[in-house]
């Protein structure tokens, strides 16, 4: 793989993370293992001279997709900040979205050691975590290729990570869906409890808030039809074996085009969706296949830090 500039952004995903969001997110993870700023390290501070430097390389330790580069150089440079010591080098050998191999060198970092080590934990938290969703989201991608069906994410994220695991979704060939309460609307079942209809709950939205899509949550072949009815954008098809899906997908393609129902409609399956049945559920028609699993049931892929030996003080 080609070697990246010092601190270059080492990420082909489109759109990459808020830069504001990195240093937040950085600066509450250090505040966590360091304690409030400055914080400390009392292992490295008590054993490494801050004129010490060094080199160390970041490893995978087992096969997966790469995420989460992108926050390595912010968590030295504050790490750096915060200890009043120049800020170490980073070569990139891989980048987010890159398929790595066990053993693989994914970057070298060098200079000073007491930097390096107490970026370690943090840096491999935030790396590893993004990376253990990009690989689960790489195979559910994998297993749909040809399809014309899409993995997409959903809100089961880890608090105050979304952005970074929705970021690691993407580098894996997954799509997301709705960031938050703010930018789609979802019509679940309790809100046309409290709306009295989903027409009216659909209407309701409309009204409010014209400017977004919105969606409705169907669990029968009749409630989507409803939904459609009512002038849903999308609809949520939840919980159908894949006869009924396949059922209710030819139903709502019949009106596609007629009495006002959009010519194409978004059709996304949910509900208990696992790789061994992703490809069957993508054969039914719809065009995406939501799978909280990206995000709330990821592991983490196996990265580590290791120290090159022979430090040397200045």
């Amino acid at each position: 793989m080609s070697t990246l500039p010092v601190f270059a952004t080492p990420s082909t995903v489109t759109p990459g993370l808020d830069a504001a969001w990195v240093a937040r997110t950085v600066e509450v993870a250090l505040d966590e293992d360091l304690g409030p700023a400055p914080g400390r390290d009392v292992t490295s501070q008590a054993t490494i001279p801050p004129s010490d430097t060094g080199a160390a390389e970041l490893v995978a330790r087992e096969d997966g997709v790469i995420a989460g580069l992108v926050v390595v150089g912010e968590v030295l440079d504050q790490v750096a900040t915060r200890l009043d010591l120049p800020r170490p080098n980073v070569t990139f050998h891989a980048q987010d979205g890159d398929a790595v191999t066990a053993g693989q060198v994914l970057a070298t970092l060098e200079g000073r050691t007491l930097v390096l080590l107490v970026a370690e934990r943090t840096l491999l938290n935030l790396a590893s975590r993004a990376s253990g969703v990009a690989t689960v989201t790489r195979a559910f991608a994998g297993e749909l290729a040809g399809t014309g069906a899409q993995v997409l994410d959903t809100r089961k994220t880890t608090p105050g990570l979304r952005a970074l695991q929705k970021y690691a979704v993407r580098a894996g060939g997954g799509t997301n869906k709705r960031m938050g309460l703010y930018d789609v609307a979802m019509v679940k079942d309790n809100h046309v409890v409290a709306a009295g209809s989903v027409a009216a709950a659909v209407r309701a939205v409309r009204e409010r808030f014209p400017d977004v899509p919105v969606q409705v949550e169907a669990d029968t072949t009749a409630q989507a039809l409803e939904a459609l009815a009512s002038g849903a954008d999308f609809l949520l098809l939840d919980n159908m074996d894949p006869d009924r899906l396949a059922e209710t997908v030819a139903a709502v393609r019949e009106r596609e085009g007629h009495d006002g129902v959009p010519a194409h409609v978004l059709l996304e399956a949910t509900g208990n969706l696992t790789l061994d049945k992703a490809r069957k559920v993508a054969g039914t028609g719809v065009d995406f296949l939501s799978v909280g699993a990206l995000t709330h049931s990821a592991g983490i892929l196996d990265l580590a830090l290791d120290l090159r030996p022979g430090t040397q003080a200045r």
